[in-house]
């Protein structure tokens, strides 16, 4: 490699004269990547005592995050194991009805002397439950829980999965389940992967059976009902099914597409002459442009979420609020990018059709049409994309659409598995209109699609 050779004295001058702002840097051009590091450093460990983030997330009740999230992949089997006066137990189940009247439930079998055996996985964990005494089972362990009208009280030798809290027993099986013995019951979690009945629930004839039987009954099996086909049946039963609610469910994702759809279309409709007005070198009128504006940005400043607030209020809940909140805001942000994009065309083609005596219309339509439609189409497209997530979080608050049924699943903490299905469902949605957006985008502006 040849060496480089040394400049000399009145180079090294001339260089410093030729380019003096790169010998001679301010103090920010030398620090001010360290000063603006050190900065934000500062601001980061200020917020984070400012809002106690150390203590917020020592306090976090990160059993329950886990529980509420494993309810996402999975489903609680959750009788109650209720003592009766005669000396019998008698399970009570939820509202969600996992299991039809009367099932052979294999971890929930009844025992000699009117009491109940639940098994966790296997038979060396599990509770054999009876009015005065619960045998608590744990790797082949049994621990006697006694009970009397007061209190549940675990043996003083009970590991750490069973433990004392107040006047109840709690006991951990991981994964398979939990279970909390008190004195007039034993509430029982019992833990399985997948969705329970997400199919059909337990009044659909097509309950319990196999992907074999069903897959037989929708090809050549002989009809359940005269009236119409296995197919046309099972479709009904899963549109019907009352635990997940397929039906009223797909029709809130539709509804909420169609706000961000309608909301977007009205927004694009109404910014597209405005953006002509506010567009300086279109309408030469300052008041006109100034006024058209602040339109523009008085619109936008409102969040969206407040909008659908204030139509929610004032037109009751559903759509319609939905609607006019993206209406609003995107009217407001479409006009500004729309009178930004008009303000930059080329004015040549302008001038072009103008020469030919065209009125100002035709001037527009001709000579600045063209060059920003692909634009507008292009902003207009992603708004939409963009609207269809907003349309859930605004549902949220009353302007309908699945945001709400949404909020409804999340508020019974008991429903996360439906909560899950909800935002896959919008995953998808978003998915679809994303690559749909995309194509056409690459169609009107070119460039490779994504």
């Amino acid at each position: 490699m040849p060496s480089v050779p040394a400049i000399n004295a009145s180079d090294r001058e001339r260089l410093r004269e030729t380019y003096p702002q790169v010998f001679h840097r301010s103090f920010l051009q030398r620090y001010g990547l360290l000063i603006g590091s050190g900065l934000i450093l500062a601001y980061l460990v200020a917020c984070f005592f400012a809002f106690n983030v150390g203590p917020a997330f020592r306090n976090g009740q990160w059993d329950r995050a886990s529980l509420y999230l494993q309810d996402w992949y999975s489903w609680r089997a959750q009788p109650r194991l209720r003592f009766q006066d005669d000396g019998t137990v008698k399970p009570q189940w939820s509202s969600r009805g996992q299991y039809a009247e009367g099932s052979d439930i294999s971890w929930l079998k009844p025992t000699e002397g009117g009491g109940y055996r639940v098994t966790y996985g296997s038979e060396a964990d599990r509770l054999d439950v009876t009015p005065g005494r619960v045998d608590v089972y744990l790797n082949g362990t049994v621990y006697p829980v006694t009970i009397d009208s007061n209190a549940a009280t675990a043996p003083a030798d009970a590991p750490s999965a069973l433990h004392q809290d107040g006047a109840k027993v709690l006991v951990d099986y991981g994964f398979e389940g939990q279970a909390e013995i008190r004195p007039a019951q034993v509430y029982v979690q019992r833990r399985f992967l997948g969705w329970a009945n997400f199919l059909f629930d337990t009044k659909s004839a097509f309950w319990g059976k196999s992907w074999g039987e069903l897959a037989h009954l929708a090809t050549i099996g002989e009809r359940l009902d005269p009236e119409r086909s296995n197919i046309g049946h099972m479709r009904d039963d899963f549109l019907g099914n009352n635990v997940w609610q397929h039906a009223d469910i797909l029709s809130k994702l539709l509804q909420t597409l169609v706000m961000a759809f309608v909301g977007t279309l009205l927004g694009t409709l109404f910014a597209f002459p405005l953006a002509f007005i506010a567009a300086r070198n279109i309408t030469r009128n300052r008041a006109a442009n100034w006024g058209m504006k602040r339109l523009f940005d008085f619109l936008r400043s409102v969040d969206m979420l407040i909008w659908a607030l204030f139509f929610t209020r004032s037109f009751g809940p559903g759509p319609i609020p939905g609607i006019a909140a993206i209406f609003f805001t995107d009217a407001g942000a479409l006009g500004k990018v729309y009178s930004e994009a008009v303000e930059n065309v080329d004015d040549k083609q302008r001038e072009g059709v103008k020469s030919v005596g065209a009125p100002s219309v035709i001037v527009n339509r001709f000579g600045v049409v063209p060059q920003v439609l692909p634009v507008f189409i292009s902003q207009s497209l992603y708004f939409w994309e963009s609207n269809t997530r907003s349309a859930t979080v605004i549902g949220a608050v009353g302007a309908g659409g699945i945001g709400l049924k949404l909020l409804e699943a999340m508020g019974t903490n008991a429903d996360w598995d439906k909560v899950a299905y909800m935002v896959l469902l919008i995953l998808m949605v978003v998915f679809l209109f994303d690559n749909v957006s995309n194509a056409i985008r690459s169609r009107l502006i070119g460039g490779p699609t994504h």
